[in-house]
C-alpha cells in the first residue's frame, strides 16, 4: 500500500513534467500567462499549424494546466490557476541558473545596455504616479486588458510610431512586454532612442510584477 501510495505521488509529478517537455508548450503556457487566448491566437503568436496548436493544448489541458470556455464558436484557453505562472518564473530562474547554454544566449540575445537595472518597483510606480516617468506596454491591447502595470499606457509595438508624436523627450520612457524572453519591449526601446527619447526596458512581466506582491490592474 505504502509503494503504491508513492508510486502515485510520482505518476502525477511525471504527467506534469512530460506536458512541460515540450517547449512550445512551455511558450503556449507563457503566452496565456499575458491572459486567454484562441487557439488561432496562440497558433499565430507560438507560430505552429492551427492542428499543431490544438494538439499542444489538449496535451496541456490534460496535464490540468490550463482550461478552456467557448464563447459562441471560439474556444478560449486559460491557465489553470495563478501558480502555473508562477511556477513557469520559477522554472525560468532556475533554468537560468544551472544551464549555461541558456545564460549564454540570454546575454547575446535579450541583454542591452537598454535594461533597467537592480529595478526599484515600488519607487518605479510612485514616478509614474508623479508622471516623473512614462510606462508603456507594448503587447497587444487584449492582454494590456487582462492585466498591466499600474499607470501604464497600452501602446501596442505596431502603434508606437504614430504614438510618438505625443510624448515628451523630458520624461524617461520605459517599456515592457511578456518578460526577459519578449523582443516586443526591446524593439520599442530601439525605436524610441532612435528618435531621441530617453528609453528603457523593464524586464518584468505582469506575472513578476504580481509575484512581488505589486499591484495589476485591469481594463473592462
Amino acid at each position: 500500500m505504502k509503494r503504491q501510495a508513492k508510486d502515485t505521488v510520482y505518476i502525477s509529478i511525471a504527467t506534469i513534467t512530460k506536458a512541460l517537455s515540450s517547449p512550445k508548450r512551455i511558450e503556449i503556457l507563457e503566452l496565456l500567462s499575458q491572459g486567454e487566448k484562441t487557439v488561432e491566437v496562440i497558433s499565430e503568436q507560438a507560430e505552429l499549424g492551427l492542428k499543431n496548436a490544438s494538439a499542444q493544448l489538449k496535451e496541456l489541458k490534460s496535464a490540468r494546466l490550463l482550461d478552456s470556455r467557448k464563447d459562441g464558436k471560439y474556444v478560449y484557453y486559460f491557465l489553470a490557476s495563478k501558480s502555473v505562472s508562477n511556477f513557469l518564473i520559477h522554472l525560468r530562474e532556475f533554468s537560468e541558473e544551472t544551464s549555461v547554454e541558456l545564460q549564454k544566449i540570454t546575454k547575446e540575445a535579450f541583454s542591452s545596455p537598454n535594461d533597467l537595472d537592480s529595478v526599484d518597483r515600488k519607487s518605479l510606480l510612485a514616478k509614474a504616479k508623479k508622471g516623473e516617468v512614462l510606462i508603456i506596454d507594448v503587447r497587444p491591447d487584449d492582454e494590456f486588458k487582462s492585466g498591466h502595470i499600474p499607470f501604464a499606457r497600452s501602446i501596442p509595438l505596431s502603434q508606437l510610431k504614430s504614438a510618438m508624436r505625443g510624448f515628451s523627450k523630458n520624461v524617461e520612457i520605459v517599456a515592457y512586454c511578456r518578460g526577459p524572453y519578449c523582443f516586443l519591449a526591446k524593439d520599442a526601446v530601439e525605436a524610441l532612442k532612435a528618435k531621441g527619447f530617453k528609453a528603457k526596458r523593464l524586464g518584468d512581466s505582469v506575472t513578476e510584477w504580481e509575484l512581488h506582491g505589486l499591484p495589476v490592474e485591469k481594463s473592462a
